[in-house]
């Protein structure tokens, strides 16, 4: 892998249960995140995390306790994917997906 390439973020949208929802992809990320709004928006059923873990870079008021995960199912034109997301608060997009 090009190492120039981690660093690229590519913003798009995306269909969730017909609903059109923004998706960026980051390279130098390794997770693959929802934020609660798009969770709760859609009523999406979450799971619990099997190995909980604590974030301190998403937010301002500190620490995170990651305790959730959702499956969605996503359609980026005819490319349609099933993916394990953690459950975060955060603005930027409704989903952020690392690589794996």
């Amino acid at each position: 892998m090009d190492d120039t390439q981690r660093e690229n973020i590519f913003r798009t949208r995306c269909l969730i249960n017909n609903k059109l929802c923004s998706l960026t992809i980051d390279g130098g990320s390794c997770t693959n995140v929802a934020s609660t709004r798009v969770v709760e928006k859609l009523a999406l059923t979450t799971i619990s995390h099997t190995k909980p873990y604590k974030l301190h870079w998403l937010s301002a008021e500190g620490e995170i306790i990651v305790n959730k995960q959702v499956l969605i199912n996503i359609t980026v034109g005819k490319y349609k994917d099933e993916v394990l997301c953690d459950v975060v608060p955060m603005e930027a997009t409704h989903i952020l997906l690392g690589r794996h």
